[in-house]
């Protein structure tokens, strides 16, 4: 029987955006980030991250730098008492400047292949889960695989321009999505 969960992009989500992040101790937190997921934790819902990697394949980073910069996220997590159950990333682009990453993939955001991996490595259902993100790109990943898409206004706040969507809701960050979350799912977690 498959679960539900929680589905969060990376950048503009939990971490601040900026313009090629390369370097872990360039890696900061939004406010809010680390307590929204550790309540998502105490709650037993598992936290999905799944994020476009598209700076390896244009040559900003490394496999080994994106590395260094989920273990930094990961440590920062853990000053909150949180964790993630999985992250996933793409590292394609269909206008690659590294070679081995020239690819119009699947995994990219908006297509739902690191959301199926989820589901066919940890059980998680996307139809009945939360995808959480501030790009368009996330929230078409999220309504192509049947999520309730929650768009935040960190980050890109949706004003990225390019894809036409509607989110199911529109709040102001991390926090308030888990709130919401929460609040949604209480019912079904107490009877789950």
């Amino acid at each position: 029987m498959l679960n539900w969960g929680v589905f969060l992009d990376r950048d503009g989500v939990i971490v601040r955006q900026i313009d090629h992040l390369n370097r872990a101790e360039d890696l900061e937190l939004i406010p809010g980030a680390g307590e929204a997921i550790a309540r998502l934790n105490a709650a037993e819902i598992p936290v999905i991250v799944v994020t476009n990697q598209a700076g390896i394949a244009k040559g900003y980073l490394t496999i080994a730098d994106l590395e260094g910069i989920h273990a930094r996220l990961r440590s920062e997590l853990d000053k909150h008492s949180a964790h993630l159950d999985a992250l996933y990333y793409c590292p394609h682009h269909p206008r690659a400047t590294v070679i081995e990453y020239l690819k119009d993939c699947p995994c990219r955001k908006p297509g739902t292949g690191m959301l199926e991996r989820a589901r066919d490595e940890h059980g998680i259902d996307p139809a009945l889960s939360y995808l959480v993100g501030d790009s368009t790109s996330d929230i078409l990943a999220g309504e192509r695989a049947g999520c309730r898409t929650i768009l935040v206004r960190t980050g890109f706040a949706g004003k990225d321009g390019l894809y036409e969507v509607t989110p199911d809701l529109v709040v102001a960050d991390l926090a308030v999505a888990v709130d919401v979350i929460l609040a949604e799912t209480e019912g079904q977690r107490r009877t789950g």
